[in-house]
């Protein structure tokens, strides 16, 4: 059965090379693209032979953690069509362990893989010239591969299950912004540092860091044995324990896979529902749907998500005039885009007009509501802080506050949202009509919307307070305070959502015959 799937498996490679004159000359050099790729990569590994033992391990650490992650999004993003599907095999009455060992032995060929292969060679060989053991070279290879095959048969049967009939742009938009948080911090990290000749120190602590990782435990594997800062058998049980659970996964999915219906193509029929076709098909996603529905096209959002990083900039201008040291005003406006952007959905519900109606009357109930409507300024503002973050703290000079910054962050983004998941459902005030221009503020006797604006700003800092006094001692006598921020500004900031979700929602089922007479009123 194995030889039959490879050579299966063969056939469908050598199957690419066929066809009319264009596709064979497109498939060619896309081929000679890849050799070459792999070829410069190669010589960069094999280059390494005379360096530092420390710039080995950065460089095989960081482009092997890379190349991993490579093979885990790649399915995700890609949406092409699983040749080694396993419901393929479905007739032949395969059993699903033998059936999944078979398909991932044959994913081994394929070009990713063949390159793959030939690029841990070249560092097997390069280690060897560090005087790494040969069967410690090998063993991370094989493991390196190893994870990265079952990543990517998991990441292609997730796709063939979860995301088949999902597969829009709005999807692949919101794997670009999911990448965009990730590159983006990563290259300010690698744009700040001070090379000098050698590898900075904090590059080498956060090689450390992802050797400890199931992205780059396996890649670690030769340096921790000749590195005294890594500790050689915790990254091998972290490498041999994400091959065991990624084994363990696939072999679940195979069995799901044969044991679930495929479900037909409806990529026209469903074209036209665009964030509805990739939301969950729950109350809060078709809330989330519907929300970021209206931020994308509803103008008056556009102006409040607009001014938020313009008021952040222009607080700096009193603070540089004051005399305040350039490295700290540079810390001053991230924390406030994320006290601001967590107060912008206090009064989200005045913006639905009329149409809320539909929420009301579907009996929906109050936390579904509040929870989709917190998905769209969380698509705003995530990837907002992860490019601010790292360009505040390059502009500070100290990598170090980096913990606190995020903590800080994260208390004042997230306690805003549950405080505003409150105030929305509470105290909704009128606002400009849709169509109206987003400045015009309509007059209406009642609720004026003062207590529900300062409800949500002054309770915001109020329960940052903790994060905020750690972090003022991490920037200004011990960077040691810089964890304590983090960890109380993440866990204050999650209560806070959770507890203002819940009573948010509660509150939002209770009035909701007055919720309509606001809406009315409008």
């Amino acid at each position: 059965m194995v030889a039959h799937i490879l050579r299966l498996r063969f056939d469908l490679l050598l199957g690419g090379l066929r066809g009319e004159p264009g596709h064979v000359m497109r498939v060619l050099l896309g081929l000679v693209v890849a050799a070459a790729a792999v070829l410069a990569a190669g010589w960069a590994l094999l280059s390494l032979q005379g360096s530092a033992d420390t710039t080995a391990m950065v460089v095989t650490v960081f482009a092997g953690s890379a190349v991993t992650t490579g093979f885990a999004v790649a399915p995700l993003i890609a949406g092409s069509a699983d040749p080694l599907d396993p419901r393929r095999f479905a007739l032949f009455g395969i059993a699903p362990g033998p059936l999944a060992a078979s398909v991932a032995l044959a994913s081994l060929v394929s070009v990713p893989m063949i390159a793959l292969v030939a690029l841990v060679s070249c560092a097997a060989v390069m280690w060897g010239e560090h005087g790494v053991p040969v069967w410690v070279s090998v063993a991370s290879a094989v493991i390196s591969v190893v994870t990265c095959v079952l990543l990517a048969r998991v990441g292609l049967a997730s796709a063939a299950l979860f995301l088949r009939e999902r597969r829009s742009r709005e999807l692949s938009g919101v794997f670009l912004v999911a990448v965009l948080v990730v590159v983006v911090p990563v290259g300010v990290f690698f744009a700040s540092l001070e090379w000098r000749g050698t590898v900075p120190t904090q590059l080498a602590e956060a090689s450390n860091v992802l050797a400890l990782t199931p992205l780059g435990a396996a890649w670690a594997l030769p340096a921790a044995f000749v590195s005294e800062d890594m500790n050689a058998w915790a990254s091998t049980l972290i490498a041999l324990a994400t091959v065991l659970v990624l084994g363990l996964l696939w072999s679940w999915l195979v069995r799901r896979l044969l044991t679930t219906a495929e479900r037909p193509v409806a990529v026209r029929e469903r074209g036209g529902l665009g964030w509805f076709a990739v939301a969950p098909g729950t109350a809060a996603g078709a809330v989330a749907a519907r929300s970021i529905i209206y931020w994308s096209r509803d103008r008056r959002y556009a102006v409040n998500v607009l001014i938020v990083p313009l008021a952040a900039l222009l607080t700096t201008v009193p603070l540089t005039i004051a005399g305040v040291p350039p490295a700290l005003v540079a810390l001053v406006p991230v924390p406030i885009v994320a006290l601001f952007f967590g107060w912008l959905p206090h009064n989200d519900l005045a913006y639905d007009s009329t149409a809320v109606w539909l929420h009301v009357v579907s009996g929906m109930r109050g936390v579904a509501d509040r929870i989709g409507r917190l998905v769209p300024i969380f698509l705003v503002t995530v990837p907002t802080l992860a490019v601010g973050i790292p360009l505040a703290i390059s502009l500070y000079g100290r990598w170090a506050v980096l913990p606190a910054m995020v903590g800080v962050s994260a208390c004042l983004f997230l306690s805003g949202l549950g405080l505003s998941s409150i105030s929305s459902a509470l105290t909704p005030y009128a606002v400009s009509r849709p169509g109206d221009s987003p400045f015009q503020q309509p007059q209406r006797t009642g609720a004026s919307g003062l207590f529900g604006q300062t409800f949500v700003m002054l309770g915001a800092l109020a329960v940052s307070a903790p994060s905020l006094w750690w972090s003022w001692l991490a920037v200004t006598k011990d960077v040691s305070y810089a964890e304590p921020a983090l960890w109380s500004g993440i866990g204050i900031g999650s209560a806070v959502l959770v507890v203002g979700v819940l009573v948010g929602g509660f509150t939002f089922t209770r009035r909701g015959e007055s919720i309509m007479e606001f809406a009315q009123a409008g």
